[in-house]
C-alpha cells in the first residue's frame, strides 16, 4: 500500500471491524501510524484484530456495540474518546444482508432489518460520532455501499435500495458537512473475496465472477482498504461527495 504520512497519529473508528474488508480497512490504517478502534458485535473476532495490528506495533482497541442501537454507538464514544480521543476518521463500513432474493419472497420483516443494517446504520454511525468532528472544524467520513447500490443485480431489492440510498447519504451529508471542514466520501466495492466468501463459494464459481471483471480477476479486502487510505489521506483533501467503485472495471452509471 501506498504511503500517508498525513494518517499518523489520527484517531480512526471502523465499524463492521472484526472481519472482512473492515478489519483489513482497521490493519491498514494502523501501519499508516492511526490509532484504530474496530466495532462489531463479535467480541472474540475484534480482539483478534486488536491483538494482530498490536502485535505488529500498531495501537488498537475494541467496542463491543449493534450500530442499528443509537444508545449502544453512544456508549462506544465514549469508550473510544476516554482512550484515544475524538474520532477524526470514521468508517461507517457495517452492513451486509444481500443474499439473492426475489421481491415476492421479501417478507417485511426482512424488508426492514436490511434497511435498517446497511442503510439506517450509516446514519446513526455518523450522527453519533459527527458532533465531535464538527467540533474540531475537521475530520472523514467513509461510508460502504456496493456495485449493488450502483446497478441491479442477483442481491436483494432492499440492499440494492439501502446501498443506493448509502450513495445518496454521501452526497448530502458531503454537501452539509463541507463548509465545516469535513469530507465525506463513499466506497462502493463489487466481487470482494473475503474469507466469507472464499470458504462459500466454489473455485469455479469466484472464477466465473472474476471473468465478468475487465480487470479479470476477484477484488480483495486490500483493494478497498487502499482506496480508503487514500481517500481519509491529505492527498484526497479536495474529494468528497464521491462513490468509488472499486470493482474491477465492472461499472455501469
Amino acid at each position: 500500500m501506498g504511503s500517508y504520512p498525513s494518517l499518523n497519529g489520527k484517531v480512526v473508528l471502523i465499524t463492521g471491524g472484526s472481519r472482512g474488508i473492515g478489519a483489513q480497512t482497521a490493519r491498514a490504517f494502523a501501519a499508516q501510524g492511526a490509532r484504530v478502534c474496530v466495532v462489531g458485535r463479535d467480541q472474540a473476532a475484534l480482539a483478534a484484530v486488536v491483538e494482530e495490528i498490536t502485535a505488529l506495533g500498531g495501537t488498537a482497541m475494541s467496542a463491543v456495540a449493534d450500530v442499528t442501537d443509537a444508545a449502544a454507538l453512544a456508549a462506544a464514544r465514549g469508550v473510544v474518546e476516554a482512550e484515544l480521543g475524538p474520532v477524526e476518521v470514521l468508517g461507517a463500513f457495517a452492513g451486509g444482508q444481500g443474499y439473492p432474493a426475489t421481491t415476492a419472497e421479501l417478507t417485511e420483516q426482512r424488508w426492514r432489518q436490511v434497511l435498517d443494517s446497511d442503510l439506517t446504520s450509516a446514519f446513526l454511525t455518523v450522527q453519533t460520532f459527527l458532533p465531535g468532528m464538527v467540533e474540531h472544524g475537521r475530520g472523514v467520513v467513509l461510508t460502504m455501499s456496493s456495485s449493488a447500490g450502483r446497478q441491479p443485480s442477483q442481491a436483494n431489492l432492499a440492499y440494492g435500495v439501502a446501498n443506493a440510498g448509502l450513495v445518496m447519504l454521501t452526497r448530502h451529508l458531503a454537501t452539509e458537512l463541507g463548509p465545516r471542514g469535513i469530507r465525506v466520501n463513499c466506497l462502493a466495492p463489487s466481487s470482494i473475496r473475503t474469507e466469507t466468501v472464499a470458504a462459500n463459494m466454489p473455485e469455479a464459481v469466484q472464477a466465473q465472477v472474476a471473468a465478468k471483471h475487465p480487470l479479470a480477476r476477484l477484488g480483495t479486502p486490500q483493494d478497498v482498504a487502499g482506496a480508503a487510505l487514500f481517500l481519509a489521506s491529505d492527498d484526497a483533501a479536495w474529494l468528497t461527495g464521491l462513490t468509488i467503485d472499486v470493482a474491477g472495471g465492472r461499472v455501469t452509471n
